[in-house]
């Protein structure tokens, strides 16, 4: 659930957040605060306790404090003040001076009691609406988010307007935990994060299988839309970054080397390099539209505190695609990028929505007449396909506008991973051209687009989506075979194996000396997707018995049926 959405639930958050601010004032009398904002998930407060610390054991102690605080029913009162009541009033916290002094003259204050605190609001009207909350943890968080300021405590919490809706949400959230990717991905062997290389994930054996089947998935469905392949350079020189505008607008994220005496940078983006393929041939209308793809591996210099596992990290797999047309072909292109997004997203049932984000209101490059006719372009795509879009007004691209598409995953999370963006800046930076008709020069019109997203990133939102049992044809292991008594069935076992492998499945055997009911628990942790059972009956009878993932059923058939059984589940990706 989005808190910032619900305006009645926005309200609470706001109102819960300078609860817990009055309830840490009178356990902690030298608390200081900085802000206290509404977030997604509910509220924090950054807190500058001096000496003293407020670890996860406090929270219980916090809350009993707010509970009683909330009981004495005060109003919720705002205050308008000028700007020199708002400095006497908070003389001794230099961090609400700092707030103040950014501000206007006409300044909002809202008092409970005898708490008082900096605020736009709007709350609700009492203390006696904020029963229903939780602390849910604490963490350091430097002031102004600048590493060179102190580290203050940054208490989250969230708040309902009834206890139901608070159970349901505190359910999900430990639902959530259980779908960590970081969990899942230490206990299913998938890959490694190590301070040798912050924000770069090591793929191991098992997780670069699923990333394996992804791209050969990409690579598959890309020739089915005529897409071409390239590969351009991790690093390339300073003057293309000039060129291209990175230099001079990201240079603050790029990460750079000398060499020779000249001044390279590891690619942040794959578009540089996609130019300098364009420009390599002289190109024909007859080419277009000319669809060039690339798995390209970029780097980005993320703040360490943003790094979140492989949803936020510094080595990225963008799925690029640059695609050249005419104006012409626009809407063409774009409605068949669109379905073709619908089915790579309908394969991992993930649904969406769509926004069209339109031209910001002053950094900017074009024509206030080409941005129009390009966002009305995405909308009419939209509407002739009948795809629902919202507007999110001044979000495009400073080179044009862009639709986003969030996907949804199976706890209902929204997750921004497809971008189908119109540019109007390196076309022109880069001097494209095609030979029209008439035998003049013409600038092509260029999309931008990735599907995936990052790759690192889409795979850590699979792993919650499917709570790491993947299906069959991404799964690791795909099956393996337990013999019930080595002595007698292990032979027929191997043979079996030979069986799967020679059908290309991915197979093993566990002929550990240890109980078939420990294998198979051991498995289903492991989320194997199938495992089989050898004993007398099925050695007797070229058979297997097998038990499927989330199931305490277990299902003899021919071995023949079976593989055909695993081959069409693959074949349909279910």
């Amino acid at each position: 659930m989005n808190i910032k959405e619900n305006d009645k639930l926005k309200a609470l958050n706001h109102s819960c957040a300078h609860l817990m601010a009055q309830a840490i004032k009178s356990l902690y009398p030298n608390a200081l605060f900085w802000v206290g904002p509404v977030i997604n998930e509910g509220f924090y407060y950054d807190i500058d306790l001096g000496d003293d610390v407020i670890s996860e054991d406090d929270l219980s102690k916090i809350e009993k404090e707010m509970k009683r605080l909330a009981k004495k029913n005060k109003l919720i009162k705002r205050e308008e003040i000028s700007k020199t009541e708002a400095k006497e009033i908070f003389k001794d916290d230099p961090y609400k001076l700092d707030l103040i002094n950014e501000l206007d003259e006409q300044i909002t204050v809202y008092r409970q009691d005898d708490f008082v605190d900096l605020c736009e609001g709007p709350h609700v009207e009492s203390t006696k609406e904020l029963r229903y909350f939780k602390l849910l943890k604490v963490s350091g968080a430097y002031y102004k988010g600048d590493v060179n300021n102190k580290m203050l405590q940054r208490v989250y919490g969230v708040c309902f307007a009834d206890s139901e809706s608070l159970d349901e949400h505190l359910a999900f959230l430990e639902e959530v935990k259980k779908r960590d990717h970081r969990k899942l991905g230490k206990e299913l062997d998938l890959f490694l994060l190590c301070d040798y290389a912050p924000g770069s994930p090591f793929w191991l054996p098992n997780g670069m299988v699923i990333r394996k089947e992804l791209e050969n998935y990409w690579y598959e469905e890309h020739r089915r839309e005529k897409y071409q392949f390239i590969m351009s350079p991790i690093m390339l020189n300073r003057d293309l970054w000039e060129l291209s505008g990175h230099y001079e607008n990201f240079k603050e994220n790029m990460y750079f080397s000398e060499i020779d005496d000249k001044e390279y940078a590891i690619k942040p983006m794959n578009c540089p390099g996609g130019m300098l393929v364009y420009q390599n041939s002289l190109r024909s209308y007859r080419e277009l539209p000319l669809r060039l793809a690339e798995l390209g591996i970029v780097h980005r210099h993320e703040a360490s505190g943003a790094l979140n596992g492989l949803l936020r990290v510094r080595t990225i797999t963008q799925d690029d695609a640059h695609i050249y047309m005419t104006e012409e072909q626009l809407e063409n292109e774009i409605i068949n990028l669109m379905k073709f997004i619908d089915r790579i997203y309908s394969v991992f049932n993930l649904t969406y929505t769509i926004e069209l984000s339109t031209r910001p209101p002053e950094k900017y490059i074009g024509a206030l007449e080409i941005w129009e006719k390009s966002e009305e372009t995405l909308a009419n795509a939209c509407q002739k396909i009948g795809k629902e879009y919202t507007i999110n007004p001044g979000d495009g691209a400073f080179y044009g506008p862009k639709l986003d598409f969030i996907v949804r995953d199976s706890l209902g999370r929204k997750w921004q991973c497809g971008t189908i963006q119109l540019d109007m800046n390196l076309p022109e930076r880069f001097d494209l051209y095609y030979i029209a008709p008439d035998g003049s020069k013409k600038r092509p019109i260029m999309i931008h687009r990735v599907i995936y997203g990052a790759l690192e990133r889409f795979i850590g939102i699979l792993i919650e989506h499917y709570a790491g049992a993947f299906p069959l044809w991404l799964a690791p292991v795909q099956v393996v075979v337990v013999p019930v008594n080595n002595e007698y069935h292990l032979n027929y076992a191997k043979e079996l194996e030979e069986l799967l492998k020679a059908n290309d499945f991915r197979v093993m055997i566990d002929d550990r000396d240890e109980k078939v009911s420990y294998k198979t628990r051991e498995w289903q942790m492991k989320k194997v997707p199938y495992v089989l059972f050898i004993g007398d009956q099925e050695t007797d009878s070229d058979t297997v018995s097998f038990r499927k993932y989330g199931t305490n059923e277990t299902e003899n058939i021919g071995k023949a049926s079976f593989v055909d059984k695993l081959k069409k589940q693959i074949k349909s990706k279910v």
